[in-house]
């Protein structure tokens, strides 16, 4: 019936050309994807080496007066230490997500999806990092952290990338825009379009 009114059209010319840019698309955000990720967490854990490095035995250092002081801990639980009595499930937890970010970032096309995505892996794998790698034992391991606040948990660059992360992906789904780029309001019935004659009586 929709052939014969002639509203029916044919995009198997542009389906080839759609794919292309689509897989162009896909390819560029993974890559943003992996930059933003390999960045931040180089950088979470060139701080930690510098902070243990020279904040051991130290008192706090004033980096803006007292807004934004340096003050070095070592921190068993969770961002901005919540959490601190289950430092093995967090482990398990921390490997979970980054599991689950890894496997969603081969669908991104969106690119504030690539770098949401690509922050939040950055700051689950930091403090990953030193769950595993870090005294007392691996999965126990004590979190660096030493960015400090007034009335603020202390907290580093890994936790920063968490919360930018899930930010950014929290705009996205607020905006109806999936992971693929793709929009939310794109599959609802267009009221605008024209209704044939006698089209209305053949869908009741």
């Amino acid at each position: 019936m929709q052939a014969a009114r002639g509203t029916s059209v044919d995009n198997s010319d542009s389906g080839p050309a759609d794919h292309r840019r689509t897989v162009l698309a896909s390819r560029r955000a993974w890559t943003l994807f992996a930059v933003v990720a390999v960045a931040l967490y180089v950088t979470d854990q060139l701080s930690k080496r510098a902070a243990v490095e020279h904040l051991t035995g130290r008192d706090d250092i004033q980096v803006v007066g007292e807004l934004l002081q340096l003050h070095l801990t070592r921190n068993p639980g969770a961002a901005f230490s919540l959490g601190t009595s289950f430092t093995f499930a967090l482990s398990c937890l921390a490997i979970a997500a980054t599991v689950v970010v890894a496997v969603m970032s081969r669908k991104v096309v969106d690119r504030v999806w690539a770098v949401g995505l690509g922050a939040l892996l950055a700051g689950i794998t930091g403090n990953l990092t030193d769950r595993m790698l870090r005294e007392p034992e691996p999965f126990r391991g004590h979190v660096i952290d030493f960015l400090q606040l007034p009335n603020w948990p202390i907290f580093n660059v890994a936790d920063i990338a968490i919360n930018v992360g899930a930010g950014l992906i929290l705009l996205q789904v607020l905006r109806g825009i999936r992971i693929d780029g793709t929009r939310l309001a794109d599959d609802e019935p267009d009221a605008t379009t024209p209704v044939e004659p006698g089209e209305a009586e053949d869908d009741a």
